[in-house]
């Protein structure tokens, strides 16, 4: 997959040793070491996509992406940080970034997220993480007021659960494994097993009516994780 990728982060090492094994793997790369750079080779270059450190000086990843949203540029955007709490993560999915990686990380994962964001993105239009209200058939989440529905009616989750749904929802048709959702969702300092993503995947099915052995919307993949397996469309 050949696309162009913005690559900011404010350490050198990395820039110099990641950009190379993206290129290596087809993409044509380009860097910038802060956030007011990253604007400006943005706006010229126009990437298809952005992966962008949290921490850095004079313009922070988070605001970078609000910048951008502000302006109404899609480009979708994978955030870098070595933030662990979730309260970082989840705020900046809902401020329109399309996916989260903690530092550390394995560059063959981020190049499988690049992957998969480039694969559902459709230039000039803001995809799923960005959109207010998504659907899937008769299931509706409000993404902004956190409510769900199914039909007409209103359904209650926790809070930890609606975030796993917002985050199936608004990544279709990809498998996540467990540990990616703890990492993802639940943050590297979370005092927690496996069995907790379990327990909230049992959660939304029992809410929304979800049958597991045939399941309409989350998809169990044994040894592998979890995938929503509906087709998920913005609400306008």
């Amino acid at each position: 997959m050949s696309a162009r990728v913005l690559l900011v982060d404010d350490e050198e090492a990395i820039r110099s040793s990641l950009g190379p094994f993206l290129a290596r793997a087809g993409l044509e790369v380009h860097t910038a070491s802060d956030g007011e750079e990253a604007l400006e080779v943005a706006a010229r270059l126009r990437p298809e996509l952005i992966v962008c450190d949290v921490l850095m000086p004079k313009l922070d990843g988070r605001s970078v992406v609000r910048r951008l949203r502000e302006a109404g540029d899609w480009t979708p955007v994978i955030l870098l940080t070595q933030v662990g709490e979730s309260y970082e993560r989840s705020a900046a999915l809902e401020e329109g970034a399309d996916d989260y990686l903690n530092k550390p990380f394995d560059p063959a994962e981020l190049l499988a997220r690049i992957r998969a964001v480039l694969r559902r993105a459709v230039p000039g239009v803001p995809s799923l993480p960005t959109a207010t209200v998504v659907a899937s058939g008769e299931l509706r989440l409000d993404r902004a007021a956190r409510r769900v529905f199914v039909g007409e009616r209103e359904v209650d989750l926790t809070p930890r659960a609606s975030l796993l749904l917002d985050y199936l929802m608004t990544h279709p048709d990809e498998l996540h494994s467990r540990e990616h959702l703890l990492e993802t969702l639940w943050g590297f300092g979370a005092v927690v097993a496996s069995r907790a993503v379990d327990h909230r995947v049992a959660e939304i099915r029992r809410v929304l009516g979800d049958d597991a052995s045939a399941p309409r919307w989350i998809e169990t993949v044994p040894a592998g994780g979890y995938r929503f397996c509906a087709p998920v469309g913005v609400v306008r």
